[in-house]
């Protein structure tokens, strides 16, 4: 019979490294990030720029600060399992599906930037990692659908002498007005080698956001371009390029997409088994009715899995090797076992639970929404199953 080596137990483990990264983020979100969250309203989307800012630099002074920026570009190089493992912690607040860690960890570029022009970066990027600009937006998706942007892409952008002009609009689109630019994919020719990207200023003539009202507790925008003209070296790498540039980009941040609803739904999982050791029910404890036991029980098992299925996808990407099933499958386990998860916790905590005491039903609304994020569940499925009958 095998016997597993001495100084290794049978459970797959973090590297050490990992561990403590994991811990640290653990902390300072208990020490800086709860308190301050607790002083917010139950839909607040964002603190309060001086108290940002100070929170930010709070997370500078331990190095929690460009996790994902490449060390060449001035961040820390974090590995793609790394990330996911300070996003499901950094999820782990009442804002965390959308402004993890209430927006600490920032220093991030749109990673399409790290294969931008070294006069690009400079200009756009660079400040964004030294903490001097806020963050940029990224436009893809349109109201023709974004999960397949090679063929929905409808904004076009036209050759006009030394410029190109954009006429069109983005949908869906994330912290747009409160980012001092955003990189914006339109057309340029037929097909997939027909999108390019483009860096756009907040302040350009003929760019206007509108707040388009969701079920969600943070609101994205649409974005119009109405004759908008830019300066041909606003292109990011060649024309046609667009989507090339930003594919393995895009397929890894699906990966650590799916490590945020982990975090709020273990979370939410805590709090359930805390609520259910304590609620006195028809002459006991909450906890020693099977139902519930087995609704915390199937809980922990989607939850256990989805983890697992999200770090191989992270361990994969590190490796080099292509996770564009596993980047899918992981966003898949995730974001649904997420959902199912804390609708049992939901319920767990009756009536409780649809109140604003506790951040669960907001949890609920933002769940919904990362289910679409990112490509569709359906879109998700699709790709797992044509490379299982290819």
């Amino acid at each position: 019979m095998p016997t597993v080596p001495a100084g290794v137990s049978g459970a797959w483990e973090l590297p050490h490294e990992l561990v403590m990264l994991r811990d640290t983020v653990r902390r300072f979100m208990h020490t800086h990030v709860t308190p301050l969250e607790d002083t917010l309203g139950h839909d607040a989307n964002g603190l309060p720029r001086e108290q940002l800012v100070e929170l930010q630099a709070k997370a500078r002074q331990i190095g929690l600060w460009a996790l994902q920026t490449p060390e060449e570009f001035g961040g820390a190089g974090l590995s793609v399992l790394g990330q996911v493992v300070v996003g499901e912690e950094a999820a782990k607040c009442r804002m965390g599906a959308f402004f993890p860690a209430l927006g600490a960890f920032g220093g991030n570029p749109p990673k399409v930037m790290f294969r931008a022009s070294p006069e690009q970066f400079e200009k756009y990027a660079r400040p964004i990692v030294e903490g001097t600009m806020s963050k940029a937006y990224t436009a893809i998706t349109e109201a023709s659908g974004g999960s397949d942007p090679a063929r929905a892409i409808r904004l076009k952008a036209v050759r006009a002498g030394s410029d190109y002009v954009l006429n069109g609009s983005k949908m869906w689109i994330s912290h747009a007005p409160g980012a001092d630019w955003g990189v914006v994919y339109a057309r340029t020719g037929a097909g997939r080698n027909g999108i390019s990207a483009f860096i756009v200023e907040r302040d350009t003539p003929g760019v206007t956001f509108s707040r388009i009202a969701v079920m969600a507790s943070f609101a994205p925008y649409e974005l119009r371009f109405d004759d908008v003209r830019l300066p041909a070296d606003q292109m990011i790498g060649e024309e046609g390029q667009g989507l090339s540039l930003a594919t393995d980009f895009l397929v890894h941040g699906r990966v650590i997409y799916a490590a945020g609803p982990i975090g709020i739904a273990q979370t939410a999982l805590d709090m359930a088994c805390r609520w259910a050791k304590d609620r006195e029910v028809f002459g006991g404890k909450l906890a020693d009715k099977q139902g519930i036991r087995w609704m915390l029980a199937d809980s922990e098992m989607q939850l256990r899995a989805a983890r697992l299925l999200t770090y191989q996808a992270a361990w994969n990407a590190d490796l080099g090797r292509n996770v564009a099933v596993d980047a899918s499958v992981a966003k898949l386990g995730a974001t649904e076992a997420a959902y199912q998860v804390l609708d049992r916790c939901m319920q767990i905590h009756g009536a409780l639970g649809l109140s604003d005491e506790l951040p669960l039903e907001r949890w609920f609304r933002d769940l919904r929404v990362k289910r679409l994020g990112e490509g569709a569940t359906e879109v998700q499925r699709e790709v797992v199953a044509r490379a299982l009958l290819r």
